[in-house]
């Protein structure tokens, strides 16, 4: 697999040093020789980032490449996505003019070169997710190619804060009542429009209501977020919605819950019946202070009669 993109990478360097051959005279010319194919190795004399780099989308990164064999005429990078053919980024002689813009760089403008002595540093500005690869510095001199190890580039999307508030967690209402859910989202500046769905975990369960709309940006320190919330209103409640309510929101890529509200509503016959035993209650305690006044009066009259 190295041969194959170390042989790729010279044949593309030849056709550009050499304008007169044709690539397939000169892929002929590699398979037909020994020495050719002796010339392309992977040398110490290259040395440059290795490993796995990690950034993230939008900052900047530097690929470092040091090479030490002074009879380097000619320097290279490649990249090569993940599952494709290396392609050359750029390519310059030792003696050009350090101000003679590279013509494999202007297409790339983001992409831009440290050339000093034995330095061939590859700058990236402004990192995006079609610049994850794997990056080969490269150099030669007759007919020998020294390739570095290589450096893998990964990018990581930035992350967003997401913060879901839902308000109130817990209400008991009466049948005929209504209550309203508030579902409030504070997300990164991701700049794409929330879609909420508002759904019951109870006896019957079931998407309610779907909303969509742009949030509006929050003036805050710290970095750009915006913010939206969501009502759901429900009027002349009965025993049927009783149930959990959670609200569900599509933010920045990701799917946000919020943490319920449940909805208690109270049993109207519960309600009377409670009514009649209070109401008992206090009959039971009237009847019982009633009795003992009476009991209270008849002892006293009995005994003023007893008395001469």
């Amino acid at each position: 697999m190295q041969l194959r993109v170390i042989l790729c990478g010279l044949c593309e360097y030849i056709s550009c040093f050499s304008p007169l051959w044709f690539k397939h005279e000169t892929i002929s010319l590699i398979f037909s020789s020994s020495v050719h194919l002796s010339a392309v190795i992977w040398a110490g004399a290259v040395q440059q980032d290795t490993g796995v780099r990690s950034v993230s989308v939008g900052e900047n990164v530097t690929l470092q490449c040091f090479y030490e064999n002074v009879m380097a005429m000619h320097f290279s990078w490649y990249q090569q996505p993940l599952g494709g053919r290396p392609e050359l980024l750029s390519f310059f002689y030792k003696y050009d003019d350090p101000s003679k813009v590279d013509p494999w760089l202007q297409k790339k403008p983001r992409f831009s070169l440290q050339r000093e002595e034995g330095i061939n540093h590859l700058h990236i500005s402004d990192v995006q997710l079609s610049d994850s690869a794997t990056y080969f510095c490269g150099s030669s001199h007759s007919n020998m190619v020294e390739f570095g190890d290589g450096v893998f580039l990964s990018i990581e999307e930035k992350s967003h804060t997401e913060i879901i508030i839902q308000e109130p967690t817990s209400e008991t209402i009466q049948p005929g009542g209504s209550i309203t859910f508030s579902c409030t989202v504070h997300s990164g500046n991701c700049g794409e429009a929330q879609t909420v769905c508002w759904f019951r975990r109870g006896s019957q369960p079931g998407v309610l209501h779907t909303q969509r709309k742009d949030c509006r940006p929050v003036a805050a320190p710290g970095p750009p977020s915006q913010s939206c919330t969501y009502s759901l209103q429900k009027k002349d409640l009965n025993s049927s919605d009783a149930g959990t309510y959670f609200c569900a929101v599509a933010s920045c890529g990701k799917m946000l819950f919020g943490s319920g509200t449940t909805l208690i509503m109270t049993n109207q016959t519960e309600g009377q019946a409670a009514q009649i035993k209070v109401l008992v209650q206090l009959s039971v305690i009237r009847t019982g202070v009633l009795l003992l006044f009476l009991l209270s009066c008849v002892l006293f009259v009995r005994k003023s009669d007893a008395t001469p």
